[in-house]
């Protein structure tokens, strides 16, 4: 063996190998097999292991990652409402509601006005139409845009509030919404989640300002509001359905929301979207009559 191959550096683990390059943390000599990349350079298999996270923080990472399964999950069910609408008839894909959707049963789904059919708000006391009609959409265009605002909403709240008071905030919403459509709207088919996705950003910007965030600095102030002037410059769009919906999320954002130094009450975090929900559906009830 000559000098120069006595020499050559050869790997920890592996005598006849030689080592190409050293692990970046210990210095240690080590063959292309016993070297793993890091974030900056490599590392040798123990100090790869003994750079890993321990269990518990391993467990908290990865669930970090899956944190808003109600968001996931009300979107799907409108989604798939709405293929349910299109493969009945392809003119819900456009907005229609047509004979075929009414022969499907789905029309039945849709809340109505003041003015509604026959002159009553809701036929029969189908009092689930207060829910279901948020899962009810008119057209492509009218599915995305309440879609990506209740995906982009839900990644900040639902990591915020835990899966049970998200979802307790997002029917507050809706319900709030279904009773502004009973009070202010006037006949005419009324569905979709713009209720609940207004409660979600007028929560969402209460519990920033309370917070001491400018919430037009965030972007979730410029949308409310611009949402909203869309809501009053635009006819065929629900008023009492956006207002309400902003209305009921509002009240529930200022105490589920408060900020760390001036806390509300656990209970009230859960007991502010419940009673919303429950004084939404007594005034639909009272409206009706």
């Amino acid at each position: 063996m000559s000098s120069l191959e006595s020499n050559t550096p050869r790997c920890y683990r592996h005598p006849d190998r030689e080592a190409g390059r050293s692990c970046t943390r210990c210095g240690k000599p080590a063959c292309s097999d016993c070297l793993v990349q890091a974030t900056v350079g490599s590392h040798c298999l123990e100090c790869a292991k003994a750079a890993r996270p321990d269990v518990k923080t391993r467990v908290h990472l990865a669930s970090s990652r899956v944190l808003t399964p109600v968001t996931y999950t009300i979107m799907g069910l409108n989604l798939l409402v709405f293929l349910w609408m299109g493969a009945s008839d392809s003119a819900a894909f456009a907005g229609d509601i047509t004979q075929g959707h009414a022969d499907l049963g789905l029309s039945k789904f849709i809340l109505q006005g003041k003015a509604g059919y026959a002159g009553v708000r809701i036929p029969d006391h189908e009092w689930y139409r207060l829910v279901t009609a948020g899962f009810i959409h008119f057209g492509i265009f009218h599915i995305a845009m309440n879609m990506l605002l209740l995906y982009q909403l839900g990644q900040l709240l639902e990591r915020a509030l835990g899966t049970v008071r998200f979802t307790l905030l997002y029917f507050a919403g809706l319900l709030a919404g279904s009773l502004g459509v009973l009070l202010v709207d006037s006949g005419g088919l009324t569905g979709g989640a713009s209720g609940a996705v207004f409660g979600l950003m007028a929560g969402a910007a209460i519990g920033l300002h309370r917070r001491g965030v400018n919430v037009f600095s965030t972007g979730i102030g410029t949308t409310l509001i611009l949402n909203l002037v869309l809501t009053f410059s635009i006819s065929g769009i629900s008023i009492g359905g956006h207002v309400g919906g902003a209305i009921g999320g509002a009240v529930c954002g200022w105490l589920m929301l408060a900020p760390s130094w001036k806390p509300t009450p656990k209970w009230i975090t859960y007991a502010a979207p419940a009673a919303v929900i429950v004084l939404s559906f007594a005034g639909a009830v009272a409206v009706v009559g």
